[in-house]
């Protein structure tokens, strides 16, 4: 079959649920479609339910690609710092392992590392998850006939969505997904912090604190009120109090939409069980 002619197979793998499009090709290709489950999620189920609910999804999807972005609940993240003796991709994977146990324990030994496009003068950033789940994916694939062309994170997938947004200058990105915020300070381009947190209560609390705690931790001040570009698809009227010191500026806009396998705005059902909002 030719390349051209596959069907493609994008997710979005979380906890409790799971977002796929269904690219439709061939001769007659028709329109994208997509689908949404919720799937019940215990705190120490892992990555049991998301994976038993994607298989059902792809049960007659035979000789599709496969492309898979994972939620940040499932990811780990740290910036490398520039390191200019490293002279190859087995020495990089070295350093990006070691550092990853140095902030995360032995547990990270255990766990798959990738790391962005990398330079010896500004360093780049460590995308980690568990090897068991990254196996778990491709036994999937193997069994539902399907390709898994890649396995990509979520907050690393957004960035280059946007990236050109950002500039040259410094920068904060925050995405924010359900019980998730991640934030990334950048200045010149290159990635300076990375944090991750689980959001409890509130998120518009929340996010105001996790900004204000990595402009502190930063080692140069504020410059002012500065921009704040947000990608939170599931909280659209997401706002900081005016003379906070931020100002958020929306990544998700008519021109340049977010891939349609992500998040977004719950579907509500009414009274008479009919939808009120979609996603």
């Amino acid at each position: 079959m030719s390349l051209l002619w596959r069907d493609r197979l994008h997710v979005f793998l979380a906890p409790s649920r799971v977002i796929l499009t269904h690219a439709h090709r061939g001769i007659k290709p028709s329109p994208p479609t997509r689908h949404s489950a919720e799937c019940e999620h215990k705190p120490d189920s892992g990555s049991e339910s998301p994976l038993a609910q994607l298989e059902q999804m792809i049960t007659n999807a035979d000789g599709a690609d496969l492309f898979i972005t994972l939620s940040n609940h499932f990811m780990r993240y740290a910036v490398l710092g520039p390191q200019k003796n490293i002279a190859n991709l087995a020495e990089l994977q070295a350093y990006a392992g070691f550092h990853m146990r140095e902030v995360f324990g032995e547990r990270a030994a255990d766990w798959m590392t990738s790391v962005s496009a990398w330079d010896p003068l500004t360093g780049g950033v460590c995308a980690a998850l568990e090897r068991s789940l990254f196996e778990r994916l491709e036994e999937l694939a193997v069994r539902r006939k399907v390709r898994l062309r890649y396995v990509e994170p979520y907050l690393t997938a957004a960035f280059d969505h946007w990236h050109k947004r950002f500039g040259n200058r410094r920068a904060w990105f925050v995405l924010v997904e359900a019980g998730c915020l991640c934030l990334i300070l950048l200045k010149n381009g290159s990635w300076q912090r990375v944090s991750s947190q689980r959001v409890v209560e509130y998120v518009e609390d929340e996010l105001l604190a996790a900004l204000d705690q990595e402009a502190i931790l930063f080692s140069e001040p504020k410059e002012g009120t500065e921009t704040v570009y947000l990608f939170a698809p599931e909280h659209p009227e997401l706002m900081l109090p005016e003379d906070c010191g931020w100002r958020i500026a929306p990544l998700h806009t008519d021109n340049m939409p977010a891939p349609a396998h992500y998040p977004s705005i719950p579907i509500v059902l009414d009274s008479n069980n009919e939808c009120a909002v979609s996603g």
